[in-house]
Order: C-alpha cells, then structure tokens, then sequence
C-alpha cells in the first residue's frame, strides 16, 4: 500500500466519522426537541392506542362485530350497545373497535408499499442521472397529472371488490391502488435528497477507492438521504387511511368481510337522520386516527429542521 493510498484511506475514515457524528448529533438534538414538544406525546399516544386497538380488538369489547340483532335495529346507545345499533342491528362500538384494524392495516401497508416503490424509483434516478432520471421524471409527471382519489374511483371500479373476496385481497387491492398513486412523491422526494447527498465529499472519496455503487448507496448515500422521506411518509400514514375511507364510503373501497371505519360511514348515509350516532362514532375515531398521524409527523419534521426552530 502506498503512502498516498493510505492517506486516502485515513481521510476516508475520518470523513466517515464525521458525518457518523454529525448524524448522531443531529438524532439526540431531534430526539431532545421532540421529548419537549406536547404534540409529540399526545400523537404517540393516541397512535399506540389506536395500533393495540387493531391488534388486539378483544381487550376493548367482547361483542361479536358480525352478529347482527335486528329487534333492536338503530337502538339509541344505551349499557347494553354504548355506541347504539345501526339499521342491520350490528354493535356501532364493536364494529368502531374492530374497524381499526382494516383501516390502520391499509394505511400502515400503502406507506410501506409507496416508500418501498419511492426510495428504490428515487434513488436509482438520483443517483444515475442522465436518461434514467430523465426517464423517471417523465413518468412521475404522468402520475401527478392524475388526480389521487379520481386515480383510486378509476382503479377499484377496474378491479371491484365483492362479497366474496377474501379479507386480504379487499385490503390488498386498496393498498395496491393507494401505492400506485403514491410513490412518485415518495420518488421525487428521495430523488432530490440524493442529489444533494451525493456531492458530498465522503461519496466521493468512497468512489474513488473503488467502492461499488451498492456500497456506497447503502452505507453513504441512503443513511444520510431518508430522514425526509420518513417524515413525509408519516403524514401519508394518515393520508392513506383517510383515501381508504373516501373509497370505502363511495362503495368501491372495502367490503365485506372487511370491516372499517370508511364502511361504517358509507352505511350510515341512508339512515343519518333517524340515527346520528352510527355516523358519529366512526367518524371521531377516523378523524383522530388521521390527526395522531399528521401530528407525529409534524413533530417530527419540526424536530429534524433545524431551520423551523
């Protein structure tokens, strides 16, 4: 080894630590900002609660969501059924309960699915340039032009749900539909964070010495560019279910067998005037699902820039 490589070498590593530093440093002054921002707490709160809530309906209620009693059909909410009855006799509180699951499911699996699709898309066109990220933009501009929930009206009407599907293919097709439309933001987004990190000198030097592109993307480029990407697919989380609840309340989203707080609303059109409290329920616990999630990643943004503090 020459006296040349190995100075390379020691700058290399001393760059490496730097920015392993800096990172850290960055993480424990976020971390820091967000233990004293009240929003933080109480969104995380409301998160984990709404999250055992899905996993595990049964420490909220014992009554069957299924079971329909049609003598006490749009029954006021009283000890026996606290949320009341809907017209088809079915508990309001067991299915708000159980409705959670589909709805978190669908949220959680689209932003995995889109950040999957985004960070993969964005990177190889950040990171590439030239045709690809030409290429690559082209193609997002086509998805931006349509409009997100038009998009989603136009996929489940191609590809309808019905009553005999299986639970995991009504939740599969929505988030499918969800995550078709919704990694081009994800892709753009990683996109220019990659532009930025790549000029650095670490990446640099590592390309340089040699190192593959897998290298220097998985160790260089990806730990220093996914810090926005996390933010924003946080507020998609709360995005996502409250697409999955339009679609389910125009009828194409979820059906049965599934049960959500999108399907609990659209049933509730038909009978809003004699029985305000099936509509009411679903829709509160949807309404501080969606915020707990937009908070979280409000909080979170505000605590990874230093700029807004």
């Amino acid at each position: 080894m020459t006296d040349q490589t190995a100075f390379a070498l020691e700058g290399t590593a001393a760059q490496e630590a730097e920015t392993v530093g800096q990172a850290q440093s960055l993480t424990a002054e976020a971390w820091a900002e967000l233990r004293r921002n009240p929003l933080f707490w109480i969104s995380l709160v409301l998160i984990v609660f709404f999250v055992i809530m899905a996993v595990f309906p049964q420490l909220f209620t014992r009554t069957d969501p299924t079971v329909a009693v049609l003598r006490e059909s749009l029954a006021p909410p009283s000890s026996k059924a606290w949320f009341g009855r809907d017209l088809q006799g079915y508990d309001v509180y067991a299915r708000t309960i159980y409705g959670a699951r589909a709805s978190i499911l669908v949220g959680v699996f689209a932003t995995i699915a889109t950040g999957i699709l985004g960070v993969v898309i964005g990177t190889l066109a950040g990171y590439y340039g030239g045709f690809l990220d030409a290429l690559v933009m082209r193609i997002t501009d086509i998805f931006f032009a349509i409009p997100f929930l038009l998009g989603g009206i136009l996929f489940m009407s191609t590809f309808p749900n019905t009553v005999n599907s299986s639970y995991f293919s009504v939740v599969g097709k929505v988030v499918l539909a969800l995550a078709i439309l919704g990694w081009p933001g994800i892709a753009r987004l990683m996109r220019s964070a990659v532009l930025q990190v790549k000029p650095n000198d670490y990446v640099q030097a590592a390309r340089a010495l040699g190192a593959s592109p897998w290298r220097i993307v998985r160790s260089h480029i990806l730990p220093n560019a996914m810090a926005p990407v996390i933010v924003v697919s946080m507020i998609n989380l709360g995005a996502y279910i409250s697409a999955e609840a339009s679609l389910s309340f125009l009828g194409i989203g979820l059906v049965a067998p599934a049960i959500s707080w999108g399907v609990a609303i659209s049933d509730s059109l038909v009978i809003i005037r004699q029985a305000v409290w099936v509509l009411a329920f679903p829709s509160i616990f949807l309404s501080l699902a969606v915020l707990a999630f937009i908070m979280l990643g409000d909080a979170v943004r505000d605590a990874f820039d230093p700029k807004g503090r």
